[in-house]
C-alpha cells in the first residue's frame, strides 16, 4: 500500500512538472514558426494543459479501467470550475473582458450537451468516442478560426503575448517538448497503477477513484496556471485555461476510453456526474458570459462554486461502498477475470 500511495504522488508531481515543460516547449515552437500568440493560446496551450488526462485515460482504458479513464474526465470538468474556478475567484474577483472568451462560453455548453445526448443509452462505445473526436476537429477549426479572428485590443491577446515564450532557441524548446512527453508518459502510468491498486485495497469502484483523486491530480496543471494568471492580474487566460481545458477533456479525454475499451458504463454515471457537470457549466456560463455586460465570478460565486464542489465530493464519498465480488462490471477487468 505504501508503494502505490508514492506512486499516486509522484506520478502527480511529474504530471505537473511534465505538463508546464510540455506546454512551454510546444509553444515556443509554435512561436519560432511566426504562430500567432491567440492562436498558441487556443490551441496547444489548451490542448496541452489537458495532456494529463488524456493519457492517464489511455493508461486506464488500456489497462481495461474505463471507469477510472471517464470518471477523470468528467470529474476533471466539476474540479476545473468547482474548485479551481472557485478558489481563482475567492483569491480574485474574476472580470471577463475578452470577445473570444464570450464566444466560446457557448462552444462549452453545445459540447457538454452533446456528451449528455452521447451517453444517455448508458454505453460509450467506439461510434461516440468517433463522434467526440470529430467534434474535436471541428472545435480545433473554429479555435483557429478565431484566433485568426482575434484583434489586437483583445485583453486575452495581450495576455497571451506576455506568457508564450518569446526568444527561445528551437533546440531547447524542443527538449523541453520531448522531455515533457516523455514525463507525461511516465508519470501518467505510474499514478494509474497506484489509483488502481488503492482502489482494489479499499474496495472502492475504479470510477470513483478517477472521480475524485485522479480527476484532482491531473486538474493541478490548471489549478497552477489559473491562479498564477489571477496574480498577475490575467483574469481572462485564468478563465481561457479552464473553458479550454474542458472543450478537451469533452472530446479528446472522454473520446479515449469509447475508442479503447467500449462498453456500458456504471449507472452513477447518468443519475450523479453528468447532471453535476452540466450543473457546474451552466453556473459558468450564466456567471461569466454576462448577458450585455462584462462577465464577472465574484467572492460569493466562487465560496459557492467552492461549496459545491466540496458537497460533490461528499456525496461521491458517501456513495462509495465495498465493491460486492458477486458483481464483475464494478471491478477492474484485471481483478474481475483473476481467478478466486
Amino acid at each position: 500500500m505504501l508503494l502505490d500511495i508514492i506512486a499516486i504522488i509522484a506520478g502527480f508531481a511529474l504530471l505537473v512538472w511534465g505538463a508546464e515543460r510540455f506546454v512551454t516547449g510546444a509553444a515556443a515552437l509554435a512561436r519560432n514558426l511566426g504562430v500567432s500568440p491567440m492562436l498558441i493560446g487556443l490551441t496547444i496551450v489548451g490542448f496541452g494543459t489537458s495532456a494529463p488526462e488524456i493519457l492517464v485515460s489511455a493508461m486506464a482504458a488500456w489497462q481495461g479501467n474505463p471507469g477510472l479513464a471517464i470518471g477523470n474526465a468528467l470529474g476533471s470538468n466539476i474540479a476545473n470550475i468547482g474548485l479551481i474556478l472557485g478558489i481563482t475567484a475567492l483569491i480574485t474577483p474574476l472580470s471577463v473582458r475578452s470577445d473570444t472568451l464570450r464566444r466560446e462560453y457557448p462552444m462549452l455548453l453545445a459540447v457538454s450537451l452533446v456528451t449528455v445526448l452521447l451517453m444517455l443509452d448508458g454505453h460509450l462505445g467506439q461510434l461516440d468516442g468517433a463522434i467526440l473526436l470529430s467534434g474535436l476537429v471541428l472545435l480545433l477549426y473554429a479555435m483557429v478560426r478565431l484566433g485568426r479572428q482575434g484583434l489586437a485590443s483583445d485583453p486575452l491577446e495581450t495576455e497571451l503575448e506576455d506568457e508564450i515564450p518569446e526568444s527561445m532557441p528551437a533546440g531547447q524548446a524542443i527538449l523541453l517538448f520531448t522531455t515533457g512527453l516523455i514525463l507525461l508518459l511516465v508519470s501518467s502510468r505510474m499514478l494509474v497503477w497506484g489509483a488502481i491498486n488503492v482502489a482494489t485495497a479499499f474496495g472502492i469502484s475504479d470510477l470513483v477513484i478517477g472521480l475524485t483523486i485522479v480527476a484532482l491530480g491531473t486538474s493541478l496543471p490548471e489549478l497552477a496556471a489559473s491562479v498564477m494568471a489571477v496574480l498577475k492580474g490575467e483574469h481572462d487566460m485564468a478563465i481561457g485555461n479552464v473553458i479550454g481545458s474542458n472543450m478537451y477533456n469533452l472530446l479528446a479525454v472522454l473520446a479515449v476510453p469509447g475508442l479503447i475499451a467500449p462498453g456500458a458504463f456504471a449507472a452513477e454515471i447518468l443519475t450523479r456526474d453528468l447532471p453535476m457537470m452540466i450543473g457546474f457549466t451552466l453556473a459558468l456560463f450564466v456567471m461569466g458570459y454576462g448577458f450585455g455586460r462584462p462577465g464577472r465570478i465574484n467572492r460569493f460565486e466562487g465560496l459557492l462554486l467552492v461549496a459545491a464542489f466540496i458537497g460533490y465530493q461528499a456525496l461521491l464519498f458517501i456513495d462509495s461502498r465495498p465493491i460486492d465480488l458477486t458483481q464483475n462490471d464494478r471491478l477492474p477487468l484485471q481483478l474481475a477475470s483473476s481467478p478466486s
